[in-house]
């Protein structure tokens, strides 16, 4: 397969695991905390290489999953109101914090796939964070309109 084509397909694949391709989510990354890409690199985990590799599409995936929870930590960080400021003592703390964080990726974290395993999980954490009382309340709330995720919380809420 030529290079163009690779390219093409693992931008495919990366905006199918990732929501969009890496490079656009990095340069995002780059703007907001004002910093060059191998400074980046540092703070994630990642040699800058394999990051130029993963952002010009000539790698897929970012095969280290705490790099990419680092990623999603810094994604975050700049919606918080000091980070969102662009103030250079809030951007270098939101920086050192995530490139000194230990994220670990267990399969509590990781998104559901609608299996009855998940679901379970699902009821569980959601019984582990809120009392019946509140998961009945929020299903209430969310009634008609969001019908899924009343019933999820609904049978949340059921006495075990």
């Amino acid at each position: 397969m030529e290079d163009h084509k690779i390219v093409q397909r693992n931008l495919a694949l990366q905006r199918e695991w990732y929501g969009e391709p890496l490079g656009d989510r990095v340069r995002r990354l780059v703007v907001a905390f004002n910093v060059s890409q191998a400074q980046l690199a540092d703070v994630l985990g990642i040699s800058a290489p394999m990051l130029s590799q993963v952002m010009s599409g000539r790698r897929a995936k970012i095969g280290n999953p705490s790099v990419l929870a680092r990623m999603i930590m810094l994604e975050r960080k700049v919606l918080t109101p000091d980070v969102s400021t662009g103030a250079p003592e809030a951007l270098q703390r939101a920086l050192d914090e995530v490139r000194e964080s230990k994220p670990t990726v267990s399969r509590d974290s990781l998104p559901l796939t609608g299996s009855e395993d998940d679901e379970a999980s699902a009821l569980a954490f959601l019984r582990r964070v809120a009392d019946r009382r509140e998961l009945s309340q929020a299903a209430d709330v969310l009634g008609e309109d969001f019908p899924t995720l009343s019933d999820l919380l609904r049978r949340a809420g059921k006495v075990r």
